[in-house]
């Protein structure tokens, strides 16, 4: 099978692990030799302990809201045993108790290693939060896909 297709199949994993708050999935794109952590916000972790800091931030994520991951991906690029990607992931939070919806977006770069058993796995991650583009006075248009649902009424972004 191509290794893009395989790549994709293991992203929609990870979307899917984010939107029905379930850590163990989540964790089982990533390397299980261990892998590099470069999120923004936190120190760079590497091995266990960016598995163990990954385990900590999504329990703690899902257990306060109701998340709804959108993965934008521009490019998947393999070399061999190696790949990377990059994109945006488009959070939508939905507080577990009263609050506001946030949104947040992320740029993300992501490489990937194909293990002993033929499968990719994410070996190390970098994202950043983004910036909205403007020029001329307008700005670029983010969830696109809630705005056409009618949802983005009262949602906060940052």
């Amino acid at each position: 099978m191509d290794d893009t297709y395989l790549i994709n199949s293991e992203k929609t994993e990870f979307r899917e692990a984010y939107n029905r708050g379930d850590v163990e999935e989540l964790l089982s794109v990533f390397d299980e030799e261990g892998f590099t952590d470069m999120s923004e916000g936190g120190p760079s972790l590497y091995d266990e302990a960016a598995r163990e800091g990954l385990r900590e931030r999504a329990t703690e994520l899902f257990a306060r809201y109701d998340v709804k991951l959108t993965v934008i991906i521009i490019k998947i690029v393999v070399v061999g045993n190696l790949a990377y990607d990059y994109g945006w992931h488009e959070f939508t939070l939905r507080p577990k108790g009263a609050g506001e919806t946030l949104r947040k977006r992320h740029r993300y770069l992501e490489v990937w290693k194909k293990n002993s058993s033929g499968q990719w796995r994410i070996s190390s991650f970098i994202n950043n939060a983004d910036v909205r583009e403007e020029l001329g006075g307008r700005a670029s248009h983010w969830f696109l896909s809630e705005e056409q649902a009618g949802d983005a009424g009262g949602a906060v972004t940052r």
